[in-house]
């Protein structure tokens, strides 16, 4: 009988232990699912600046229109290139799409082998735009854009300017500038909006060409001297456009995501679908107006006519202020 029952007590045991496994494997089972049909989302810069802060109003509305857990994953360095020429190596199911900024797509390779060419892009969306801005901190001497060009030019290449990376929209941005106005300051490249604002902030640099983003982001901290726009921005109304003061710039940064080139061509469309979802997202528009973003809708099908453009007006702009040979 003792027998019976230590035999009986182990088979239970057994039992217990294969079930609990089993159910483990189950679950295990039941969640992979849900990892391998999240979208991991890359950053070619690091947190805080535009493409994150863009990225980051587009998580919960990306989450809501796919059904998908969206992970956004940061890769600074050199300006967005590592990010940029680790593209292909990334997995091409449609799980992984990486931020784009342009010019800086363009003027890179153009200038020198950064691990990737342009056309080594898949764009499936390019969805805003961020306007160009010259910002000083709020208590700075300069008070207007004049007083700043008077600086440049009573100590030429003493006024220093942070920005984004080199051979970037802000890169191209400050040498436009300075040819325009006749000026010659000194351009620093940092490795983000966030450092390049942080600096000018600090008083580490005298200005940033940066973008009218910051403006909302720091509101009081900063003065914004001019923004680069056709007509004055809806969150800036009292800050004239460089055209305004006499300095034909029209500028900024347009930001997308580009996938994989071994992506099939259902998985490009599908992704192009669902960030053209987001960006008809009402709640969404009104948060990216707010804070400064202008919003742009070229989908999968337009953007190859786009980036041709884009191209070209890039490079012949390069060259006429020197930045390219």
């Amino acid at each position: 009988m003792k027998n019976r029952k230590a035999l009986f007590g182990k088979w239970v045991t057994r039992f217990r232990v294969t079930s609990i496994a089993a159910s483990l494997g189950a679950g295990l089972l039941s969640m992979s699912p849900a990892l391998a049909d999240s979208l991991t989302y890359i950053i070619p810069f690091q947190a805080g600046g535009e493409s994150d802060v863009t990225a980051r109003l587009q998580e919960p509305v990306l989450k809501a229109v796919s059904g998908k857990d969206v992970v956004i994953q940061y890769m600074p360095g050199a300006g967005g290139a590592k990010a940029w020429a680790s593209l292909n190596k990334q997995k091409a199911d449609g799980s992984v799409v990486v931020g784009t900024n342009l010019p800086h797509i363009f003027l890179q390779p153009m200038e020198k082998d950064v691990g990737y060419k342009t056309e080594d892009l898949v764009h499936v969306a390019i969805f805003q735009l961020t306007p160009d801005a010259i910002i000083v901190p709020a208590d700075s001497p300069f008070k207007t854009l004049a007083d700043l060009i008077a600086a440049a030019k009573k100590s030429p290449g003493t006024i220093t300017l942070s920005g984004s990376g080199t051979n970037t929209g802000p890169h191209l941005s400050a040498t436009t500038f300075n040819k325009l106005a006749g000026i010659k300051t000194a351009y620093i490249p940092f490795a983000g909006t966030a450092p390049s604002v942080v600096a000018m902030l600090g008083k580490q640099v005298n200005a940033a060409m940066t973008f009218t983003t910051v403006a909302a982001q720091q509101g009081d901290k900063v003065r914004v001297l001019a923004v680069a726009l056709e007509k004055r921005s809806a969150s800036l109304p009292n800050v004239p456009t460089f055209k305004e003061l006499g300095f034909n710039m029209v500028s900024g940064v347009y930001r997308g995501i580009a996938v994989p080139k071994a992506t099939p061509e259902a998985k490009r469309k599908e992704l192009s679908d669902l960030f053209a979802k987001v960006d008809q997202d009402p709640a969404y528009r009104k948060k990216m107006l707010n804070g400064g973003f202008e919003i742009v809708d070229i989908d999968y099908e337009h953007a190859p006519a786009f980036l041709a453009e884009k191209k070209k007006e890039y490079e012949a702009a390069a060259r006429e202020v020197g930045l390219l040979k």
